[in-house]
């Protein structure tokens, strides 16, 4: 079976997928999972409870990939990157640190930046190193 190569197109593809968690999970528009779970009537509760546990292998299905990806000191070395491009955004005035709503917004951005890291890493690595990791290698 051949490895295929990580393109821009599924690092941006797995950006997406990490926004949209992020995002229906809660953001500060009001329009989320955490805001409508509070609005929900009886009538729609199996719906909630379905779209809660959507949502909620979505998380577990990202934070596993990332942890096991990255590793400890890798993801110890993603947070300072997107915390240090964080600062940046501060330092430079881009955005008010009194601005929550802009704050909250740029941390669930980085978030799924730091999710898309992981989903995409072991790619990036076994395209760059051209080594192979172990869970890659078929057997018979």
């Amino acid at each position: 079976m051949a490895i295929k190569n990580i393109t821009w197109r599924d690092i941006l593809a797995r950006y997406l997928v990490a926004l949209l968690l992020v995002f229906s999970s809660y953001n500060p528009s009001g329009i989320s999972y955490f805001h409508w779970h509070d609005q929900v009537s009886s009538r729609y509760s199996v719906l909630a409870i379905l779209i809660g546990i959507t949502l909620l292998i979505g998380w577990a299905v990202f934070l596993r990939a990332t942890f096991r990806s990255l590793g400890v000191f890798g993801l110890l070395l993603t947070g300072a990157f997107f915390g240090s491009l964080f600062w940046l955004i501060i330092d430079w005035g881009l955005v008010s640190r009194d601005d929550k709503t802009a704050i909250t917004y740029i941390l669930l951005i980085l978030l799924s930046g730091i999710f898309t890291v992981g989903m995409s890493w072991p790619h990036i690595w076994r395209y760059t190193s051209r080594q192979v990791d172990v869970d890659d290698v078929k057997t018979h």
